[in-house]
């Protein structure tokens, strides 16, 4: 998570200048509040995305992990929109679960039917 969130930074960064340079200072509602609302859906873009299109964002590449649906194929849009919505709300929540779950899966993922999985390391020759 904190590799993801070093990530994620410079997408916001981006993301905030420019929303910042389209509709001026954000530091007073209502704007600070629609630029919140814009950054939650600018993350929920990157997720979904890399979600849908590889099973993995770029830090998940990193600790060769992978969000599949419970047969092991990608994951819908359908379900990516969900599990990224959940477990944007449910934040504290849905890991928690995951200590108490018999699969060990969190929250967000048993409700959207999707797991991470681990991904093989592939050999040199392979390459």
């Amino acid at each position: 998570m904190l590799y993801e969130s070093i990530l994620l930074l410079a997408v916001l960064s981006v993301a905030t200048l420019l929303f910042i340079w389209l509709f001026g200072d954000a530091t007073n509602a209502p704007k600070r509040y629609f630029l919140q609302a814009f950054l939650w859906l600018v993350m929920g873009a990157y997720f979904v995305w890399c979600w849908v299109k590889s099973g993995q964002t770029l830090a998940m590449q990193t600790w060769r992990i992978r969000v599949v649906n419970y047969v092991g194929l990608p994951v819908s849009m359908q379900q990516a929109c969900k599990r990224y919505v959940l477990a944007s709300l449910l934040f504290g929540p849905t890991f928690l679960w995951a200590l108490f779950d018999r699969e060990g899966l969190f929250l967000h993922d048993r409700l959207t039917g999707t797991r991470l999985i681990l991904v093989a390391k592939q050999s040199p020759e392979a390459k």
